[in-house]
């Protein structure tokens, strides 16, 4: 868009009774003249992009340990969960604060996938998560039973 300030400012200089700052007019100049103000406002965005560099090579991710699955407890207190992720299609992986990794194993016509955003559980009177009992929901709301717990240890 072309800046409309320039032809503005040549208008109004061009006007008859234009007079440069400091000068009077005299008085029978103004006869039937009708003074204007104009004031234009104008922002510019200047949008600067980012200079393409080259971008560092990944770093390689480090392999995941293959894991045994060992047996598991038949509870575990909900106080000592640290986090959930899903790595097989039957079952849910959890994290526990002092470290450990435990796999809730689901029954048969509950697919693991449903539960990538994380597990939600009302919690037990006794505070703690039980295979054959508790049900863990999925943010859709599917809600699947845990069949056993196994735990996890580093292949030798």
């Amino acid at each position: 868009m072309p800046n409309p300030l320039l032809p503005s400012l040549l208008l109004l200089l061009a006007l008859p009774g234009a007079a440069l700052p400091g000068e009077t007019v005299p008085a029978e100049d103004m006869d039937g003249l009708h003074l204007a103000q104009l004031t234009i406002r104008q922002r510019i965005v200047i949008r600067i992009p980012v200079p393409m560099s080259r971008a560092p090579m990944p770093m390689p991710r480090p392999a995941r340990p293959a894991m045994e699955e060992r047996k598991g407890p038949r509870c575990v207190a909900l106080d000592t969960l640290a986090g959930s992720g899903v790595a097989r299609k039957d079952s849910v992986d959890l994290a526990l604060i002092d470290g450990q990794l435990l796999r809730a194993k689901l029954d048969d016509d509950c697919p693991a996938l449903d539960f990538y955003a994380g597990v939600y559980l009302k919690p037990a009177p006794d505070g703690s998560m039980c295979a054959k009992r508790d049900v863990i929901r999925a943010r859709s709301g599917r809600a699947c039973m845990i069949a056993s717990f196994k735990k996890l240890t580093p292949k030798r």
